[in-house]
C-alpha cells in the first residue's frame, strides 16, 4: 500500500505536482507552475512556508490542540485520531517559539476565538531527524477508499453491499451530463456558457456530494494564492497562508456549517459566487468565476479519474452501467462515492472501527516509512498539521496551556499522555453526534473510551 499512499502525499521540497490522467489541455505541473506565479506562491515552498520549514528543519515542532474533553484525556490518559482530510492523525494547528511564549499560525488563533467552550494542549514533538514537506491530499484519496472498501466488503451485509453500488451508480447516472461536461472542459473543448456552468454545478452538487468538496477546495485555493488584503500580506511575512479566508467563506455559504462542517452542503450559483467572495475579499470578485471554470475541471478529472487513465477515454454516460464499470472507468471517483454513501448505512458506527481504522493503520506505516511524523493536509501548505500518534522515532510531550492577553499559550500543567494508534469512537465526533445522536456503548475500560482528541478542532 505504501506505493498507493506516495501517489497521495504532495512534496513541497519539489517543483514536480502529482501527475493526473491523460488527455487533459494542461498538466498538473502547469498548474503548478500557475500557483507558484500567484501573489501568495512563494508559500508553497518549503523555505518560505513557516510550517515546512519547522517540519524540514529536524529541530522540536511544536503544535496546539483545542478540546471540550480534557477531564477525560487526563482519566485516560491516552490520545486517540480520528478520521478527516488527516485519516488518523490528531488534528492540530502549528505554533512558534519565542521568547514571550508560543505564538498560534493564524489558523490557531482563528480556533482560540472560534471555540471558547474548548480547552488547548500544546505538544512539543522532537523528532530523530528533519522530515519531508510531503503533505496529504485528501482529494485524491478515492483509490484508497475504493480499495479498503473492496479488501473489506466481508464485514457487509448483502443488503448493505448493494445498496452501497446502487447508490454510487444511481448518483453518476443523475449527474452523467455534467461530469462528461467537465472531463470536455478538462480536456480543452467547452461547450456551455460560464452562467450555465454555474448553474448546473450548482445543481449537481446535492446529486454528487464530493462536486461540494472539489467547489469549494478550488476557492479556498484561488482566495490563499491571490489575496493581497493588508490581513493576508501580514500572514505572508509570517511564512502563512490567511486561513480566516476559507474559513470565513465556508461559514458565509453554508448557514448550519457552526452544527457540522460539511462540504457536501457547498454549491453557490454563479452569483451567489460573486456575493461570497466580495464578502471574503472584494478585491477578488471579479475573477473567482474565471478561475473555477478553469480549474474545477481539471482538478475533478485528477481526483475521479486517477494518473493511471485517459480523460479522453472516459464517459460517465457509460461509466453509470453498473458499479464495476464505474470502478474500472473511474476507480477514484467510484471510492469517494462509496465512502461517502457508507456514512448514510445506520449501521455506520459499527463499520466505522474497521473500514476507517484499516485506513488510519495504512497511512500510519506509511508516515512511518517515511519519517512524518506530524503530516499535514496538502492539499495546500496552510497550517492544518496533524500528530502522527504511532510514529515510534519521537519523543513528545503534552502540556495544558493557557493564553495570554497578546493571544500567545503559555504551558501551565504538563500530562503524561500515551499517544494510541486508535481511531476514536464516531459517536464523540461532530458527525457521528449528528449522524448518530444516541449513547455511545459503555467503555470497557481506559483504553475504550469514546472520548475522542483529533478531529474537535477541524471545522
Amino acid at each position: 500500500m505504501h506505493a498507493a499512499w506516495d501517489s497521495v502525499h504532495t512534496d513541497y521540497t519539489v517543483r514536480t505536482a502529482l501527475p493526473g490522467p491523460s488527455g487533459l489541455a494542461e498538466s498538473t505541473d502547469d498548474w503548478l507552475t500557475v500557483h507558484h506565479g500567484a501573489p501568495n506562491g512563494h508559500l508553497l515552498a518549503s523555505d518560505a512556508n513557516q510550517m515546512l520549514s519547522s517540519l524540514t528543519s529536524g529541530r522540536p515542532i511544536h503544535l496546539m490542540h483545542t478540546t471540550p474533553y480534557l477531564d477525560a484525556i487526563r482519566s485516560t490518559g491516552e490520545l486517540h485520531g480520528a478520521a478527516g482530510c488527516l485519516v488518523g492523525a490528531l488534528y492540530c494547528a502549528p505554533l512558534t517559539a519565542t521568547a514571550e511564549g508560543l505564538r498560534p499560525h493564524n489558523l490557531g488563533s482563528y480556533l482560540l476565538r472560534t471555540k471558547p467552550d474548548t480547552r488547548t494542549l500544546v505538544f512539543e514533538v522532537r523528532p530523530e531527524a528533519p522530515a519531508p514537506a510531503k503533505g496529504l491530499d485528501y482529494l485524491r484519496l478515492g483509490g484508497i477508499h475504493l480499495d479498503t472498501y473492496l479488501g473489506h466488503r466481508a464485514f457487509l451485509t448483502v443488503g448493505e453491499d448493494e445498496h452501497l453500488r446502487l447508490s454510487a451508480v444511481g448518483r453518476v447516472r443523475e449527474t452523467a451530463g455534467f461530469l462528461d461536461l467537465l472531463l470536455a472542459d478538462a480536456r480543452g473543448q467547452r461547450t456551455v456558457s460560464t452562467t450555465a456552468f454555474f448553474n448546473q454545478l450548482a445543481a449537481a452538487v446535492g446529486h454528487m456530494p464530493f462536486l461540494g468538496y472539489l467547489y469549494f477546495e478550488v476557492l479556498s485555493e484561488y482566495l490563499l494564492l491571490y489575496s493581497t488584503s493588508p490581513e493576508t500580506k501580514a500572514y505572508a511575512l509570517a511564512g502563512e497562508m490567511n486561513n480566516r479566508l476559507y474559513k470565513n467563506l465556508a461559514f458565509a455559504a453554508v448557514k448550519t456549517m457552526p452544527h457540522l462542517f460539511d462540504l457536501a452542503l457547498f454549491n453557490p450559483d454563479r452569483t451567489q459566487l460573486t456575493e461570497l467572495i466580495d464578502r471574503v475579499d472584494p478585491a477578488l470578485g471579479l475573477g473567482a468565476d474565471a478561475y473555477v471554470r478553469r480549474r474545477l475541471p481539471h482538478l475533478f478529472a485528477c481526483a475521479a479519474l486517477g494518473p493511471d487513465r485517459d480523460a479522453g477515454a472516459v464517459s460517465f454516460r457509460y461509466a453509470g452501467a453498473d458499479f464495476d464499470t464505474l470502478a474500472t472507468m473511474a476507480p477514484h471517483l467510484a471510492g469517494q462515492l462509496v465512502f461517502r454513501e457508507m456514512r448514510t448505512l445506520p449501521r455506520y458506527p459499527a463499520l466505522f472501527p474497521v473500514f476507517e481504522q484499516a485506513k488510519a493503520t495504512s497511512v500510519y506505516a506509511y508516515w512511518n516509512s517515511q519519517d512524518i511524523a506530524v503530516p499535514f493536509n496538502g492539499v495546500l501548505p496552510k497550517g492544518e498539521i496533524g500528530l502522527n500518534l504511532a510514529f515510534p522515532r519521537a519523543a513528545c510531550t503534552a502540556w495544558v496551556a493557557e493564553t495570554c492577553e497578546r493571544g500567545l499559550l503559555h504551558p501551565t500543567e504538563q500530562l503524561n499522555l500515551l499517544p494510541v494508534p486508535r481511531l476514536a469512537d464516531l459517536r464523540g465526533t461532530a458527525l457521528g453526534r449528528a449522524a448518530f445522536p444516541g449513547p455511545p456503548p459503555p467503555p470497557d475500560g481506559p483504553s475504550a473510551s469514546t472520548v475522542l482528541v483529533g478531529a474537535t478542532s477541524a471545522a
